[in-house]
């Protein structure tokens, strides 16, 4: 089973930065992709950005230019960086990891959620 653990959530003023880490643990043969997804107050959990592990990358369109999602393989950790924040980024963010076990199947695990906050 994998765990995966978020972090770096705050509150933070408009035009502020964020770091968010998710950190992933247990026995896999390989990941297929990470994600970093956000559900607001009264809304449906959406996809801010999720890098494959061929390196892809893919964003939600409000957050283009602004979010950077990176990974690092060696800590089993992927970043979203996030830029130039908007109140309306608002949201528990949320980890996501898919992944290939040892025994061939696929899986997919959440992290606990990490809450951001933008002031206005």
């Amino acid at each position: 089973q994998v765990q995966v653990v978020e972090s770096g959530g705050d509150l933070v003023q408009a035009g502020g930065s964020l770091r968010l880490s998710c950190a992933y643990s247990g026995s896999v043969f390989s990941i297929v992709d990470m994600g970093w997804y956000r559900q607001a107050p009264g809304k449906q959990r959406e996809l801010v950005a999720v890098i494959t592990s061929g390196g892809r990358t893919n964003y939600l369109e409000s957050v283009q230019g602004r979010f950077t999602i990176s990974r690092d393989n060696a800590k089993r950790t992927v970043y979203l960086q996030m830029n130039s924040l908007k109140p309306e980024d608002t949201a528990v963010y949320y980890c996501n990891v898919n992944y290939v076990s040892y025994l061939g199947a696929r899986g997919n695990s959440w992290g606990q959620g990490t809450q951001v906050t933008v002031s206005s």
